[in-house]
């Protein structure tokens, strides 16, 4: 829908206590400026389990406000994956699901997987995975499996980047921590997550048995090699693989591939590490890595590894690109079941309650999206801008909070139902014209009045 002019009305909120201002509270008015629309994309949203139908509520406003000051409509269709679809379908991946998913622009995932829970007087007891007891193929991560099979995802790209406003929320010292910036290409569609023959089964002994088998073939490691290299070509330059060469004949075979294809990228610097040495480099001295690249399962293992030192897993996106059609993008967490539904803190200016989930990492897959998915560079260029504007501001959740910061709610930054200006004017620069100059926000010890433009809703943790 084209638009020359956006209007938001956000409504006065009562202070506490007597205002200094005699003026009666009026309604304020935010307005901006945007351009005809002049691109249309359909996005699949899969908010799937847990905190994954929170987390993309807010995606999707930031996705709405980025595109309409660049032009662009985006058109959404919400269908079912992973435990949710399971519930409303029997199975974790619908056909129609799929089929709807293939047919859009890009697919923007949530997380996939849950506890069962039930309250009494509001004690919540977790008794077991919801799911535990089904067939494997009707468990919600089979979905999942089935989803970037069926979309033909091979390559998932992870970055891992510490921000200077967390460097505090590594567990790592800030000397170790500060200035890392690495990627993990990951290959997602084959190894031992998808290898036959695999199975039940007994030995000889009559003793039940599981097995899976670790298998690449030529094909499916040269095209990850490639997306790799292209990808340390348009950053540093600098490419380990990562493989268990010394052991594993499918890991052998990996080395040699990549080793070839290197004749190929002679302005990159290819190295070769085995797994266990760098799960242990990457907690030693992660700067000395740019882009990794690994199979399936080391590249399961190591990605979350690499997202501990950036302070969060809440905080990493990724992207899931096949040769054509549609990427999957969607964070690295779970669906934190624990957290899903709980509140954090009570909004009194915003007379709402916050989600205590981490969005970030659903928001900056969505950067993701615009960037690998969609090449729109500029809205891309500003929800980065707006997410690290969030941070500098001193906005937290509980994952990232680290002593002597503010303690704040990210959601009150990015969520524009919660009525908060400042990701409202980061994103779009709109001109923001107030019934009153004065504004009221939180502050450590006192209520306080702040100055227009950047009337923050803060909510400290003493």
């Amino acid at each position: 829908m084209a638009a020359s002019c956006l209007q938001l009305k956000v409504r006065p909120f009562k202070a506490p206590f007597p205002s200094k201002s005699p003026s009666p509270p009026r309604w304020g008015i935010i307005r901006c400026s945007a351009t005809s629309t002049t691109k249309r994309y359909t996005i699949t949203l899969l908010p799937g389990d847990g905190i994954g139908p929170e987390v993309i509520s807010v995606a999707k406003d930031v996705l709405i406000v980025a595109g309409s000051q660049e032009g662009i409509e985006f058109r959404f269709q919400e269908m079912p994956v992973g435990g949710a679809a399971l519930d409303l379908t029997g199975v974790p991946l619908p056909d129609e699901t799929l089929s709807m998913a293939k047919q859009s622009d890009a697919i923007l995932l949530g997380a996939i997987g849950g506890y069962f829970q039930f309250s009494i007087f509001n004690f919540h007891f977790q008794l077991m995975y919801k799911w535990d007891n089904n067939e494997k193929h009707l468990k919600p991560e089979t979905g999942l499996l089935q989803l970037r099979a069926g979309l033909g995802v091979f390559a998932n790209l992870r970055p891992a980047s510490v921000f200077p406003q967390l460097v505090d929320s590594s567990t790592l010292k800030k000397e170790v921590a500060e200035g890392v910036d690495l990627i993990v290409v990951r290959e997602l569609t084959g190894g031992i997550y998808f290898g036959k023959p695999r199975g039940f089964t007994t030995n000889e002994k009559g003793e039940e048995i599981g097995f899976n088998t670790e298998v690449y073939a030529t094909y499916e490691i040269d095209r990850i090699a490639r997306v790799a290299f292209e990808t340390a070509r348009k950053r540093r330059g600098k490419l380990c693989s990562v493989d268990k060469a010394n052991v594993l004949e499918a890991s052998m075979l990996w080395r040699k591939r990549v080793t070839t294809m290197a004749s190929e990228y002679p302005d990159i610097e290819l190295s070769h590490m085995y797994v266990d040495n760098a799960a242990m480099q990457l907690i030693r001295n992660p700067k000395q890595f740019d882009t990794i690249v690994t199979n399936n399962i080391f590249g399961d293992i190591l990605s979350d590894e690499a997202s501990m030192i950036t302070g969060s897993i809440g905080m990493l996106p990724s992207a899931s690109l096949g040769e054509t059609g549609p990427g999957l993008f969607e964070p690295i967490h779970g669906s934190a079941p624990d957290i899903a539904g709980q509140i954090e803190v009570y909004c009194v200016p915003c007379d709402a309650y916050l989600d205590k989930a981490n969005p970030l990492a659903t928001v900056l897959s969505v950067v993701m999206l615009l960037k690998y998915g969609l090449r729109e560079e500029n809205a891309a260029k500003r929800i980065e801008n707006a997410v690290m504007d969030t941070l500098t501001r001193g906005f937290r959740t509980g994952d990232i909070y680290s002593t002597g910061k503010v303690h704040t709610v990210v959601q009150s930054v990015i969520h524009l139902k919660l009525f908060n200006f400042w990701n409202i004017y980061a994103l779009g620069k709109f001109k923001l014209i107030p019934a009153s100059r004065k504004l009221f926000s939180l502050h450590p010890s006192v209520y306080r009045f702040l100055t227009f433009p950047l009337p923050l809703i803060e909510t400290v943790n003493c």
